[in-house]
């Protein structure tokens, strides 16, 4: 129904300081005697107190960062499920932002997008972006819901020869509150990436999100959508692994998998070995006997 976006979690930052933001730190001079300063990505890492396990100090300077825009919205388990509720506010501020895009599908074959992008502008002159997404679907943003609605209604449309479904698209959970609320089904949720934060792709929502090693990692979060007459509507919104280090079911540690964890191993039973001892010749009488 196109309610939820599916959620993405990308894999740990690198140690790769982005241009710009080099661009804009401070040129002070070296301070031998300041604490050190850490950059994951283009997240600068406060110093922890050492009396903090390593872990905690990690969540720490993920919690601290000025990139932290989500927020942790507990969810519920439900028959083995993972079960996420946004509120109402929650759905209505999506419909708002949304409320001037209608989604496009190609019955045939698909165009080119820079072909469609001209046809389109010099028909709608009151189109304000077009994007499409790898799956076939192209978006169009009006500059008012009424000149949207116009066109919706207008069709049916041609290109090339070739109808396009026309309606409006209506993704209330791709708002910062919306992710929060999703992405919480699998752990704490962090931030979105650039790309998902301005809506530059529409393919999928790219969350980093904190897990927890010793829990099951969900395929998939049940969404329940409030609707305006008080009932709900469930949605089922699939959950993609961009990068998961090797983890052990065993010991619940990373680095390894279960079938080579070392507490897994059989050990091997004693083995017993005989040794024969050896016999005392006596010795025997005479000069020989005498020089031993």
């Amino acid at each position: 129904m196109g309610s939820a976006p599916p959620v993405n979690a990308p894999a740990p930052l690198t140690g790769v300081v982005e241009p710009e933001l080099a661009r804009q730190l401070p040129q002070q001079p070296l301070n031998l005697d300041a604490p050190p300063k850490i950059l994951i990505g283009n997240i600068p890492l406060k110093p922890c107190s050492d009396s903090l396990p390593r872990e905690d100090k990690i969540a720490a300077a993920f919690n601290n960062s000025s990139r932290k825009m989500l927020s942790y919205m507990p969810p519920t388990l439900q028959n083995g499920e993972v079960v996420v509720r946004p509120s109402m506010q929650t759905i209505r501020e999506g419909s708002r932002r949304w409320h001037t895009t209608a989604v496009g599908y190609f019955l045939g074959k698909r165009p080119y997008f820079h072909h469609l992008d001209n046809y389109v502008r010099s028909i709608w002159p009151m189109v304000r972006e077009v994007t499409a997404t790898s799956n076939g679907f192209f978006f169009f943003r009006f500059t008012t819901g009424a000149t949207m609605e116009e066109v919706i209604e207008g069709g049916p449309w041609l290109f090339q020869g070739q109808p396009i479904v026309l309606q409006k698209w209506e993704p209330e959970l791709w708002t910062i509150d919306g992710l929060s609320t999703v992405a919480s089904g699998i752990g704490k949720p962090l931030y979105p990436d650039a790309i998902t934060r301005d809506c530059t792709r529409l393919d999928f929502a790219r969350v980093c999100v904190m897990l927890d090693i010793s829990s099951k990692l969900p395929q998939h979060v049940i969404t329940m959508i409030p609707m305006e007459n008080g009932g709900e509507s469930a949605c089922k919104v699939d959950v993609e692994y961009e990068w998961l280090p090797p983890k052990c079911n065993s010991c619940h540690t990373l680095g390894h998998t279960t079938s080579a964890c070392e507490s897994q191993k059989p050990s091997k039973p004693p083995v017993s070995v005989y040794v024969q001892k050896p016999k005392r010749v006596p010795p025997t009488s005479g000069p020989v006997a005498a020089l031993r």
